[in-house]
């Protein structure tokens, strides 16, 4: 059995509209299970695109300006 994960809306209907297309032959029996978040978790890890840039923009300049620190270091501090 092949496993497909992928947003989709429940509609009035009770239909399941898939956010895209999953790659399989159709028509197929397939299982389903559905999870149901409230709109606060859905959300939760959404950082806003801007702030997504500004990150990517000034890891690149520091990248450039070789102001990085050596992997074995990145984790130093952090409890997980």
């Amino acid at each position: 059995m092949k496993a497909f994960e992928v947003m989709a809306t429940l509609n009035n209907n009770k239909q399941l509209l898939l956010d895209e297309q999953i790659a399989i032959n159709t028509p197929s029996r397939v299982k389903v299970i559905v999870l149901v978040a409230d709109d606060e978790e859905l959300n939760s890890d959404d950082t806003p695109v801007e702030e997504i840039k500004a990150s990517l923009k000034q890891a690149l300049q520091e990248a450039k300006a070789n102001q990085t620190i050596p992997l074995e270091q990145m984790w130093d501090g952090i409890d997980v």
